[in-house]
């Protein structure tokens, strides 16, 4: 591997006036928007509401990277409003359906797995969000918090936290129409997703802290994708912050 691939790869995905690349778009190649495990049992989630009142602004100031987790449990309606207002649909226009965060192209190449430590109402498990339906889609029992912790380079605030958000991208959603740019738009994509969860969570009184460190394979392996079409990008802890 080239030491200097980051920069090699800047360079290669610019774009430079006059010298873009043409084409069309074909629509019978597209991409499906929605990932779902049809085999799966599903998991209904209360409606995404938010009872308490707090302003952007003072979201914005009280947010912080929390690493250390009580052991109080989130509710469902915590969860469910977490998983819409991250990455949920957010309104139906012309057809389409636009989310809470934007994406390059309305392309949404983000998919949202959850591993659960401690949320009232649900087994420790693997989910995965099915965005269009707002619900969860169970994939496996069982307590991944070492794992997870451990494949996140021993960070063990994934070990306390109430529940671990993975974000994958599968990057033909993107590819279809920006091609090796695509790349780009796809960590700003999940850039947009993360600071929703943050802000999100921050108005709940809960914490988070998101993180880009980790073994990727190993999480890979997890949540069950290959790396390649579809790969982790993200990960984001969640719960009650320690009271010292």
């Amino acid at each position: 591997m080239s030491e200097r691939i980051g920069d090699e790869f800047q360079k290669a995905t610019k774009y430079t006036r006059g010298k873009m690349r043409g084409g069309y778009l074909d629509l019978s190649k597209k991409p499906r928007t929605y990932k779902n495990y049809p085999n799966s049992t599903k998991i209904k989630l209360p409606p995404p509401k938010h009872a308490e009142a707090m302003s952007v602004d003072d979201a914005i100031r009280k947010r912080r990277s929390i690493r250390a987790f009580s052991q109080k449990p989130l509710t469902m309606k915590q969860l469910s409003y977490l998983l819409w207002a991250s990455t949920g649909v957010q309104r139906k226009e012309n057809g389409y359906e636009f989310r809470t965060a934007p994406s390059a192209g309305a392309l949404y190449p983000i998919e949202t797995y959850v591993i659960v430590n401690r949320v009232s109402g649900l087994e420790k498990a693997l989910y995965h969000y099915s965005i269009k339906s707002h619900l969860l889609e169970e994939l496996e029992r069982g307590d991944f918090s070492t794992r997870i912790a451990r494949a996140a380079l021993g960070q063990e605030m994934f070990q306390g936290a109430a529940a671990i958000f993975v974000w994958t991208a599968i990057f033909d959603r993107s590819k279809w129409k920006y091609r090796q740019r695509a790349y780009r738009y796809v960590y700003l994509d999940a850039g947009h997703i993360a600071q929703n969860l943050a802000l999100s969570a921050t108005s709940l009184g809960l914490g988070s802290c998101q993180v880009g460190a980790f073994y990727d394979d190993e999480v890979n392996n997890i949540v069950g994708v290959d790396g390649a079409e579809e790969s982790v990008i993200y990960l984001s802890a969640v719960g009650y912050p320690e009271v010292a």
